[in-house]
């Protein structure tokens, strides 16, 4: 028999009242190994003066408005943490939060279900502006070939391949970014560059990498394969930051471009490295280069080792762990790079959450954010902007 007292309902209804301030502190799901995933909800922001005004009504906002800046990144139980954090800084520097929208593509058959992803987004981000997409992965898996690591062949990497088809036909241009990245500067600032001279992809360029080196022997010594390069000066670029015009890329069949060059491979073996070489040989030498600072990447070492690295040379707008060695992981480990302290403070998971540790982790990331100057005139991109609503 229930107690019925007065004294037990009213413990029963201060318990029901209390109940969802409880339940806003951690955000829990299943995971792939049958625990949860926990992370904390993240603070709200608000646009800053001179945003655009939002439509107002009881409709939700939709992809379709013109006043947007479309985020596109793919979303999985591996990386989840990742994104999580990557979305946390996008939103936490942005000038205008409110007008940034996510495109999140998930796969069909991922450990944790797109319905499931969507709701552990809503939860984390209450008020963020995103759509779901379900890639399937059925249409690359049999095109893609071994890399030399095996993470590379994550149906997953190619979904960047297939944005022009899969997102609404009313999204004409995005920034695709990987989730292995932090932004320490305002999104608009990148979402404003202009492509020129009829490109369909803008990111930062690295020519004094060594480009031959992305392809083999084979392909230099086939003159039918390497002329794709003739009368073009190809340099390096990662495909983990790119502004792209859905527009053109849908008008050039550029997923059928890139598609061939996978057949290729497939029987010819002209690549070692995953999903990049197919957009080298496609876009080597027509993109529009970006400012580096939009993509500092290679901090999670080489592709074997994982080791440490430091900051390329300049300003620094965005930081991406491209590589093997990933900053969650050497976290957890206890064997951390430097620089992973300045990925820490966007982590939402709730491991990291208000421990003595993490404490003197942020003040560390501080004064090392002080001595690189990460960022011009200034700003402390580790405080809340003044667009955070506490």
């Amino acid at each position: 028999m229930f107690d019925r007292s007065p004294i037990f309902f009213i413990i029963f209804a201060i318990f029901l009242i209390t109940k969802p301030f409880f339940s806003l502190a951690i955000r829990s799901f299943p995971n792939e190994e049958g625990g949860v995933y926990g992370f904390n909800e993240a603070p709200e922001y608000r646009n800053g003066v001179g945003c655009p005004l939002i439509a107002t009504g009881t409709s939700p906002l939709t992809s379709c408005n013109a006043s947007l800046v479309h985020i596109a990144m793919t979303i999985d139980s591996e990386y989840l943490r990742g994104s999580m954090a990557a979305i946390h800084s996008v939103l936490r520097h942005a000038s205008c939060p409110e007008q940034v929208y996510f495109h999140f593509i998930a796969a069909e058959f991922n450990r944790v279900s797109p319905r499931v992803m969507t709701q552990l987004v809503e939860s984390i981000f209450p008020s963020l502006n995103f759509k779901v997409y379900i890639f399937r992965e059925d249409i690359v898996v049999n095109l893609i070939s071994s890399s030399i690591r095996e993470a590379l062949e994550n149906p997953l990497n190619y979904a960047r391949n297939y944005v022009g088809e899969i997102f609404d036909t009313c999204v004409t241009r995005v920034i695709y970014l990987d989730s292995d990245i932090v932004l320490v500067d305002d999104i608009k600032k990148l979402w404003d560059t202009e492509l020129g001279n009829d490109r369909v992809i803008g990111a930062p360029e690295y020519c004094h990498a060594n480009f031959t080196k992305y392809f083999t022997d084979s392909f230099w010594s086939n003159s039918n394969l390497s002329k794709v390069f003739h009368s073009k000066n190809p340099c390096y670029f990662n495909t983990g930051v790119m502004v792209m015009d859905l527009g053109k890329w849908r008008g050039g069949n550029y997923r059928g471009k890139i598609e061939t060059w996978m057949q290729i491979q497939k029987t010819k073996r002209i690549y070692e490295l995953g999903s990049l070489p197919p957009f080298l040989l496609v876009f080597g030498g027509d993109v529009e280069p970006i400012d580096h600072r939009w993509n500092q990447h290679g901090l999670g070492g080489d592709n074997v080792r994982g080791s440490c690295r430091s900051l390329h040379p300049g300003p620094v707008s965005l930081l991406h762990w491209s590589g093997k060695g990933k900053p969650w992981v050497r976290l957890d480990e206890k064997r951390p790079c430097p620089l992973d302290y300045i990925w820490e403070p966007y982590d939402l998971f709730k491991k990291n959450q208000g421990s003595k540790t993490s404490k003197l982790k942020v003040h560390h990331f501080q004064h090392q954010q002080q001595q690189m100057g990460l960022l011009s005139g200034g700003a402390n991109p580790v405080g809340y902007s003044n667009y955070f609503i506490q």
